[in-house]
């Protein structure tokens, strides 16, 4: 075993932008041509996306996905299965329908939120009411017997609905400075109000619920033009409703002024008791050394706030298109190359970690994976992921990709070992090299991470055809390389803040089944 390098020497003497010699490749032609003159990246996307729509764990559309998957892998002449990690909650969004009826009619921008219960058949009327600013929980008691019946909205009212980016660029300095100041002493004021409850944003809604509230009524914004972000509503029996943040503005102000609005809110959701959860896993099987792993990695699953394009729809179409790719122009592998499209990334990793509960064999044998998940953006990062070695193969791979995708990509070798975010970090926890390809924004954080506008018509897919080319000739090369990947750690930094060393993230378990989050 080599003498690990200290880690500091080595970041600084290995990041940058890879810049290796090229060799014609016919494989690696052969890999772009196909991607650039048969792709199927638009049907895929419109078929996982416009058709089947949203695949939060749980959901009949989740279902539908798998099955649909291991349908079109079988169809490329690929190996497919679904196979079972644990049980979820069982749910299925319906219509959902909320009209303010007094003191006029206007039909709102909102929506339910997951696993939310649903109102009974004709609906539920009535009126709005705000979380008091009490002087402390004691108070607050005394005044929930008074939230019996009513909507009540737990959400700050936002001063304003436009991006701080927007107020940069027309705003004066003063104006814009002025915005952020009462900004964050209305946040700090609400927050307190929130706290002087006794209870969280997450066990307050149950403590209203609990009182007799008909609703729960709050706008998650996400800091751009009309975007919400949408989770889970942590009421079992009463309906969480999602306002965007101009309807929201609206009747929060109504209310402040004492105009009484009321709400009728339609939610037709079902609860369909504890269902079973899969991985879709399709394999390659390799000619030379089967036993050994190359794989394509992607979470399945999404929020339900829109159809979860950019998170995950395009690192699901990736892996698929390279897999259809790999199948038609590298159909003999020496090495096995396998997909996973794992279940419920978004509740804590628990498809990819309980595949490798598993499949140790796959874990021990393992190559490499690439992994993507951060929107639809051309990658421009590869970490190495806090394995010493991984600039020499890395490096290899890299230099077989055409020079206009890797001129695009920034290198960091070795890297630090990622400790969540996404499933690669299963597996690099587990001691596996596994690498995060990672995009470039389009804004992904506010405007498509979870929110209610991530949907087909915000993906690039110049970006993601890309992205397909990329993972399918890094796959083939690791396939082909006739060394076998090291899997030498990095000696950890020590941590700046405690001056102890920090430690490799710990493997941790999965979660089988579940409900709320």
């Amino acid at each position: 075993m080599k003498k690990p390098v200290p880690f500091l020497f080595l970041t600084m003497l290995l990041s940058g932008s890879l810049a290796i010699a090229q060799v014609k490749n016919p494989v690696v032609d052969n890999i772009v041509k196909e991607a650039t003159e048969n792709s199927q990246l638009e049907l895929l996307g419109h078929e996982l996306m416009d058709v089947i729509g949203p695949r939060l764990v749980g959901t009949p559309q989740m279902q539908k996905a798998n099955d649909w998957a291991v349908n079109k892998y079988k169809g490329w002449g690929i190996t497919a299965r679904n196979e079972k990690w644990g049980e979820w909650r069982g749910w299925e969004r319906g219509i959902t329908h909320v009209d303010m009826v007094y003191p006029r009619v206007r039909t709102l921008d909102a929506m339910q939120l997951a696993w939310s219960p649903s109102t009974p058949r004709r609906g539920v009327t009535a009126e709005l009411v705000l979380i008091p600013d009490v002087q402390d929980s004691v108070a607050f008691q005394r005044w929930l017997p008074s939230a019996k019946g009513k909507l009540v909205m737990i959400s700050m009212n936002q001063p304003t609905g436009r991006p701080d980016y927007n107020w940069q660029e027309f705003a004066t300095e003063e104006s814009f400075a002025r915005m952020k100041e009462e900004r964050s002493a209305q946040t700090q004021a609400w927050r307190d109000r929130i706290n002087k409850t006794g209870y969280n944003t997450r066990t307050l809604p149950a403590a209203l619920e609990k009182a007799g509230a008909a609703g729960i009524v709050m706008s998650n914004w996400s800091n751009g033009f009309g975007v919400n972000k949408i989770f889970s509503a942590y009421t079992k029996k009463i309906p969480t409703i999602d306002i965007s943040l101009e309807d929201y503005g609206m009747l929060y102000r109504m209310v402040e002024h004492g105009d009484k609005p009321q709400l009728r809110v339609q939610a037709e959701s079902k609860n369909l008791g504890t269902v079973p959860t899969f991985n879709t896993i399709a394999e390659i099987r390799g000619t030379e050394k089967p036993e050994e792993y190359v794989m394509l990695s992607a979470h399945f699953d999404s929020w339900d706030g829109a159809t979860g394009a950019t998170d995950n729809g395009t690192g699901t179409i990736i892996m698929m298109e390279a897999m259809r790719i790999l199948k038609q122009v590298y159909p003999n592998p020496k090495r096995t190359i396998l997909v996973g499209h794992w279940g419920s990334e978004e509740q804590g990793l628990n498809g990819s970690r309980s595949f490798i509960e598993d499949h140790p064999e796959v874990v021990k044998n393992l190559q490499a994976l690439f992994n993507q998940d951060n929107g639809t953006g051309r990658v421009v990062n590869i970490s190495g992921q806090g394995f010493l070695h991984a600039y020499d193969y890395l490096g290899r791979w890299l230099s077989a990709v055409p020079r206009e995708i890797t001129s695009k990509i920034e290198t960091n070798f070795p890297g630090t070992p990622g400790g969540g975010g996404s499933d690669y970090a299963s597996f690099v926890a587990a001691g596996a090299p596994a690498f995060s390809l990672s995009s470039l924004s389009w804004s992904y954080g506010t405007y498509t991470w979870h929110t209610n506008r991530d949907t087909y018509d915000k993906i690039v897919f110049d970006d993601v055809r890309n992205n397909a080319i990329l993972a399918a000739i890094l796959v083939y090369m690791a396939s082909e390389d006739p060394e076998t990947t090291s899997r030498e750690r990095i000696v950890m930094p020590l941590n700046p803040r405690t001056g102890e060393q920090m430690t490799w993230p710990a493997q941790r378990q999965p979660t089988r089944s579940g409900g709320q989050e």
